[in-house]
């Protein structure tokens, strides 16, 4: 029995909220033309924007160009721009969606495959098609899988990388789900001869390579997910107030600036506030420093502890789920370095860690008394013991010094030469230290609180 524990890191708790926004704002200012001087108008896509205006019936964006940089493509400001311009409107009928399959596929997957899933199939379809695809000039110009590094690529040696963080799991968990999607939907090709001349030299790499295509481009909408053409040369930054918004009663999508740019400068948008594992797993690519990282820690109930049944039940009748596997529950609760309210460290791990050092079933039956006549969750307030009290924090503490030992040592294997080459395994190790640093930053957080809340 596991119960795992999500902790997330957050700096922004040092500066005065107004002060913060200053620096915010700078920072993305910086950011953005930081990327200037490797910007180019991409003159392959020059036809497409006019392509995607024609088939729409009205206007997509007037102020943004699509710009080529070392990484991929981008968008770019072609005019000057002020916070509150709309960027771009992409209506509803020019997006892809689940709904764009022919109808008797899409009436024969119902429920059966996820809408990913879905979207990956009706790429698949139209690259299919070639040149006599209505989508050609979009299709033509997404990511070749080459260029994905998503690490549901990963082969096995990259995969021990990044060992160390919960994303290893993930990725296993993610390539199998794509496996069993890929195994449904051939097995419902079997029912329709449309459907199987459609699928039949569909394979699972190129499955798999369009399911990355979907979760690293398409929007959650009304119709599923959605590709929304021209909106998806947009690259991410953590910094950026800028996102995707969707308008029903409009019928379409658009983007509004919230920062000032001038001609030349690339636009960038957010996400969503994802940590460096989401963005590797779903996107392909990690930040240096993303102020929205996390790391999970797992927490466990020796099988030798006597009372280990008893712990069991107080945290299953008191809003601690415990589970089998890693796929089901993870509380989520800010860290903050020495916060005077004691919020350093999410509640619900603290609970736990009270719970697993109790040493007697009075002590058990007090906590449940305890949680019954407040809010129904156990183990939330101090211990009037505080010699019991420090000893499970120092349990959370020796917990995350152990990891902290554990990250360094990944980290120092990942070190690159002085010399390194821009390879595809010098890419992905880079994008693996990210994601393994910004997980230590995470833990090292935790382990300053704590320090501290068992001094004081």
């Amino acid at each position: 029995m596991l119960i795992f524990h999500r902790i997330i890191y957050s700096n922004t708790w040092q500066s005065p909220c107004s002060l913060l926004s200053i620096i915010r704002r700078l920072r993305c200012q910086f950011s953005f033309s930081n990327c200037l001087s490797k910007c180019y108008i991409d003159e392959e896509c020059n036809d497409f924007l006019l392509w995607l205006e024609h088939k729409a019936g009205v206007e997509i964006s007037s102020l943004l160009s699509i710009g080529k940089f070392a990484n991929g493509r981008s968008l770019v400001a072609r005019h000057p721009i002020k916070p509150g311009d709309c960027l771009l409107r992409v209506p509803y009928n020019v997006q892809l969606a689940p709904d764009n399959l022919p109808r008797g596929i899409n009436a024969l997957l119902g429920d059966n495959v996820g809408n990913v899933a879905k979207v990956a199939l009706l790429i698949l379809y139209e690259q299919k098609l070639g040149k006599k695809s209505e989508w050609d000039p979009y299709i033509s110009r997404l990511p070749r899988p080459e260029d994905m590094h998503n690490t549901i690529f990963w082969d096995d040696n990259e995969l021990e990388m990044i060992q160390q963080s919960s994303l290893h799991q993930k990725t296993i968990m993610h390539k199998l789900f794509v496996e069993q999607e890929f195994s449904k939907i051939k097995e419902l090709g079997k029912a329709s001869f449309q459907f199987s001349g459609i699928i039949q030299d569909v394979t699972l790499e190129n499955f798999k390579y369009a399911c990355a295509l979907v979760t690293s481009r398409a929007w959650e909408s009304s119709r599923g997910v959605s590709m929304i053409p021209f909106a998806d040369f947009a690259n991410h930054s953590d910094l950026s107030d800028t996102t995707v918004l969707c308008s029903e009663k409009k019928q379409l999508s658009e983007v509004i600036a919230d920062y000032s740019y001038a001609p030349g400068d690339q636009v960038l948008i957010r996400y969503g506030n994802f940590s460096n594992a989401r963005l590797l797993l779903d996107f392909g690519f990690t930040l240096p420093c993303n102020m929205y990282d996390q790391v999970e820690v797992e927490l466990t109930i020796p099988h030798e502890d006597k009372l280990r049944q008893l712990k069991l039940k107080l945290l299953s009748k008191h809003q601690i789920p415990i589970l089998k596997d890693v796929n089901g529950f993870s509380s989520s609760e800010e860290v903050r370095f020495a916060d005077a309210q004691g919020r350093g460290i999410p509640q619900s791990i603290r609970a736990f860690a009270r719970v697993l050092c109790s040493n007697s079933p009075q002590e058990i039956n007090y906590l449940a008394m305890e949680a019954a006549e407040n809010d129904g969750r156990v183990a939330r307030r101090p211990l009037k013991d505080k010699s019991r009290e420090i000893q499970a924090h120092q349990f959370l503490l020796s917990k995350i010094t152990g990891l902290i030992d554990e990250y360094n040592a990944s980290i120092k294997s990942l070190e690159l030469p002085t010399l390194c080459l821009v390879g595809k395994l010098d890419m992905r190790r880079q994008m693996a230290q990210y994601l393994l640093t910004g997980e230590l930053r995470v833990l090292k957080s935790a382990a300053l609180w704590l320090e501290n809340y068992c001094k004081t």
